[in-house]
């Protein structure tokens, strides 16, 4: 075939503008939204059951008049001109790519068609047959330079089977779609260097196009492959690596009884259970794990040998076995038994494959499955439980207690059992079960004596030992556990696999606006940044329509668990590549204070958690605010920020702050501060001066941007921190002066100093607690708080001793062993080189964590993951762009790939951050010069518009630190007086 260059005029879609429109594609799909093509004018038809599910991108052979027949015959299509190659349309905002070509080139396709079906006397095209035409007429016309963009269209309507593989038929249904054809067509349009110059990624069109040989989405291409949900399941991570959609309430996986604050743990330990509802990654006691269920047979058939309890029924499960993917979970017990798990929104479908087993006299022994009236922390105050072997169904509830935090909630389950006949039903309680009773309400009593109770079924095992069941879940009653249920597994014995394949595409959508060009870094790095990304989306989670504490048409999300971890980084990464769900949250935060007077700083399982520090909703809703996030009562969340900063909960354990009376006075928060307004643990002085500084701060920045007169008094107040700063306060380790003067120390009501070691609650000396032995800094030492003034960092500095000696400090307390990385204040520590002028020292102290605390392993993370907190760390870090959360503000480093690319699911635009000179042993991390959208930049620092707007940033990387980014003009913004204020 004759070789092809692209012609110089022809514009190349970027590989992320492809992915993009893939995206929107399958977005409207999702909606119901069918496609057509009417010669020079796209038709789409909203939500017509006209066209079948099969057809959902067609071409309509015809010029305007058929366009105009198409709209007498239905006239729910809505026609558009194409123009600016416009060639579809997904929700009000068009995509520019053209999609397919005008239908006339197809006019033999047309007439030899079989395969089409007649909308108003119009045929219409399977997609199929389009790709098929195009085939053709690259082959048969391959001296024609319009052929070009048929090698776009087939590109990407492969690339859009690859990802999407439920919406168009296999590429293998293409006559010419076959190997030969892939090599035939890269060896027609491969000049790669033409297509390098271009833009595009030709690589990446080589492995789409291998889809023409029939075979579904590999595991080469499919960026799934690089989610590992057990990262951080031993070490104290306590992720969720279970069965989860994102943001789902339903979450499914084994709980064992070693380190099970997420359910699972790669520890060793026993499987205890398998429940439907869990947290990921937080601290505290065990979260959720309501009502699990357990496979067991009982020895020689007799009832009373099976093991109930969970201390006794424990067993261990097979290492190799365990299989952890997103929308997934399985693995075999040492006692031979399979259990495989996937969810829908709310509700979780198991199933357990029993092997043959016989007792003594040679009969085959029964599988039996319990449910447990209990939770993950042996919580329950009070259950029932409802027995219904007829329809092979078990219902019930429990009031159990929020794992860090106040109060109780009420869950509800509906168990439906199937693939095998009931043998016998029960209820078990301690060691002993009874076929007789059906049903049982157990309490703690008054003397809160713990009764381990539930229901079991017994049937008789099938030939394949498959017995599933269907758990649905629900906050509000059992019915409407058994409703969520029917309605979203309606086939719980058929529906395991297109379960499993439909969680898995939601995953590859929310996952879908990123794209990395590796540059031939380890596939550990990529397990690190995708499973980072992952698990920002496992919390919070979407109750919306389960909330039984009040009516509202507002969403409404849960495990904010807790916003003192996850307002750093986990907030702003879904600003960026899901700021719908993202906006959705804050909603939810602002209709929990309509309802119930505060904004939350924690919340779990309906429940008011602990306040870890300051009102930090305050600042998720500045990070929304000047990131410009849509669908928000702004004024709204102005006087809920305000209600914040100007009024005291009479508990402020759980909402608010504490201490207002003191903050407005003395302008801090006192050491022993008398507090008659309200009631909270009387402690953290100094790190909620710090905190209630940046939340007043924040508040300034959106009553600034909404015009509101009284925001001054708030920037006012976010100077307050200075106000425990003791400029000659030294600090010892192990009795060595280490050089530093200068420390936050507390402050009693009459102004005199208090005193607290600067290294006391560190990783070099004991941990300290909120409740067992809290400090004057929340969980952290006066050490890491003395770097937490994320908004006025010049004065910072100033007061430090200048650029030099802040630099100087902030090395020492990273190589020192003070800094803790699994601790999310130390976050930001990492990248404030950037304000002291320099830059290159943020990107090796970046290097220095990532991969040695933050890796691909079952430890690979330093700490609790916090709701996804350290995810989100991980991928800030290695995308080369970390957040200040409240500023339009991300700090520059370079990535640790080649290139990152984000498409904004609102905007449709692709932002680029590219290296150049990047090699993947990372010898060459430091910046040497930079390049916005094709000009020079200086600033180390970007804002959000980056991604809004689709720019491009390039950075040319040396081994050298260079002075790049190092001028004072070039800083981040900050309220000192030396350098500018936001704009």
């Amino acid at each position: 075939m004759a070789s092809f260059n692209v012609p110089p005029q022809t514009q190349v879609p970027a590989l992320a503008e492809i992915r993009a429109g893939a995206a929107a594609v399958a977005n409207a799909l999702a909606d119901n939204t069918k496609y057509a093509l009417v010669g020079g004018s796209a038709c789409v038809v909203l939500g017509s059951a006209r066209l079948t599910e099969d057809i959902d991108i067609v071409v309509l052979r015809g010029q305007t008049p058929a366009a105009r027949r198409l709209l007498r015959a239905d006239p729910n299509f809505h026609v558009e001109p194409r123009t600016n190659h416009t060639a579809f349309k997904s929700g009000p905002r068009p995509v520019e790519i053209e999609l397919l070509a005008p239908p006339a080139l197809f006019k033999e396709t047309f007439d030899e068609a079989t395969e089409v079906i007649t909308v108003g006397n119009v045929k219409v095209l399977k997609p199929t047959l389009i790709l098929n035409a195009k085939c053709r007429s690259i082959t048969e016309r391959s001296g024609d330079a319009k052929r070009f963009t048929d090698a776009q269209d087939i590109i990407f309507l492969l690339g859009y089977c690859a990802k999407y593989p439920a919406h168009l038929p296999r590429a293998a249904e293409v006559p010419n779609a076959t190997g030969e054809f892939v090599q035939g067509f890269i060896q027609t349009y491969g000049d790669q260097d033409a297509w390098t110059r271009a833009g595009y990624d030709l690589e990446t069109a080589i492995q789409w196009t291998s889809l023409a040989a029939g075979q579904p989405l590999s595991a080469e291409n499919d960026i799934l492959k690089y989610v590992n949900p057990l990262i951080g399941s031993t070490n104290g991570g306590n992720v969720f690596a279970g069965a989860s959609l994102p943001y789902g309430m339903a979450k499914a996986v084994a709980d064992v009884d070693g380190q099970n604050t997420g359910g699972f743990a790669t520890d060793g330990s026993h499987v205890i259970g398998f429940s439907s509802m869990h947290d990921s990654g937080t601290g505290g006691n065990p979260s959720l794990g309501n009502f699990p269920l357990f496979p067991q047979y009982c020895p020689e058939d007799v009832l009373d040998n099976c093991l109930f309890p969970k201390t006794a029924r424990g067993v261990h499960y097979v290492n190799e076995s365990v299989d952890a993917r997103p929308g997934h979970f399985a693995l075999a017990l040492e006692n031979g038994i399979r259990a495989e798990m996937t969810v829908s929104e709310h509700a979780a479908l198991y199933r357990f494959t029993f092997p043959s087993s016989k007792a003594q006299d040679g009969s085959e022994l029964s599988p039996l499955i319990l449910v447990d009236l209990t939770d993950a922390w042996d919580s329950r105050q009070n259950a029932s439980i409802k027995v219904d072997a007829g329809n092979g169904r078990i219902t019930g509830n429990g009031t159990f207690l929020p794992s860090f935090g106040a109060g109780s909630y009420v869950s509800y389950f509906c168990a439906d059992f199937g693939g095998a006949a009931v043998k016998d039903s029960g209820i078990w309680v301690n060691d002993r079960a009874g076929t007789e009773p059906q049903e049982l309400f157990v309490t703690r009593g008054f003397n809160l004596f713990y009764l381990q109770a539930g229901g079991f079924m017994r049937f008789r095992r099938p030939e394949d030992g498959t017995v599933t069941v269907r758990v649905g879940v629900s906050f509000i009653s059992s019915e409407k556990a058994c409703q969520n249920a029917e309605k979203e597994i309606p086939h719980p014995e058929d529906d395991f696999d297109t379960l499993t394949q439909r969680a898995e595409s939601a995953w590859r959508e929310k996952l879908s606006p990123i794209s990395v060009q590796a540059g031939g870094v380890t596939e550990d790095f990529l397990e690190s940044f995708w499973s980072g990304v992952y698990r920002t989306m496992l919390s919070p989670q979407d109750y919306t329509g389960e909330n039984p504490l009040w009516r509202s048409d507002e969403p409404y999300y849960d495990s904010f668990y807790c916003i003192w971890d996850s307002f750093r980084a986990q907030h702003p990464f879904l600003t960026i590549v899901d700021p719908v769900a993202q906006s959705r949250m804050v909603r939810s935060l602002l209709d929990t204070y309509r309802h119930e007077g505060w904004l939350p700083d924690c919340r779990m399982s309906l429940c008011k958690g602990w306040t870890q520090g300051g009102s930090n909703a305050d600042v998720v809703l500045a990070d929304a605010f000047v990131k410009n996030l849509t669908g928000i009562d702004w004024d709204l969340a102005y006087e809920a920020m305000v209600n914040d900063a100007e009024n005291e909960p009479l508990e402020w354990s759980y909402e608010g702050r504490g201490g207002l009376q003191s903050w407005k006075r003395l302008d801090y928060i006192p050491y022993l501060d008398f507090d008659y307004l309200g009631f909270g643990t009387n402690s953290r002085s100094i790190s909620r001066t710090l905190e209630y500084s940046y939340n007043d701060f924040s508040l300034a920045m959106v009553g600034r941007g909404l015009r509101k007169r009284d925001y001054t008094k708030y920037l006012s107040r976010a100077s307050n921190w200075q106000n425990l700063y003791k400029p000659d306060q030294q600090s010892f380790i192990n009795g060595t002066d280490t050089g530093f003067v200068g420390f936050f120390q507390p402050k009693y009501l009459n102004g005199t100093w208090g005193y607290q070691d600067p290294i006391a609650c560190s990783a070099l000396a004991s941990w300290c607690s909120l409740t067992s032995n809290p400090s004057e800094i929340f969980e952290s030492s006066v050490w890491e708080y003395q770097f937490y003034v994320p908004h006025d960092m010049a004065t910072l500095i100033r007061l430090l001793g200048g650029p030099e000696t802040f630099i100087a400090r902030l090395n020492f307390f990273h190589t020192s062993g003070l800094a803790d990385i699994g601790n999310e204040p130390v976050f930001l520590t990492v990248f404030q080189y950037h304000y002291a002028g320099r830059p290159a020292l943020s990107a090796a102290r970046a290097h220095a964590y990532i991969p040695s605390s933050f890796n691909a392993s079952t430890s690979g993370l330093p700490g609790n993951d916090d709701s996804g907190a350290m995810g989100a760390f991980t991928v800030f870090a290695m995308m080369g762009l970390f957040p200040n959360p409240g500023q339009n503000v991300y700090l520059i480093i370079p990535p640790f790939f080649e290139a990152v690319s984000i498409t904004h699911p609102v905007t449709n635009k692709t932002a680029t951050i590219r290296n150049v000179n990047f090699d993947s042993d990372y010898r060459r991390i430091y910046i040497h010069s930079a390049r916005l959208n094709g000009e020079p930049y200086t600033k180390n620092w970007i804002g959000h518009e980056f991604f809004t707007q689709g720019w491009t940033l390039e950075l040319t990387l040396g081994e050298e630190e260079s002075d790049w980014g190092t001028a004072v003009g070039d800083l981040p913004p900050s309220l000192g007086k030396s350098m500018h204020l936001w704009t």
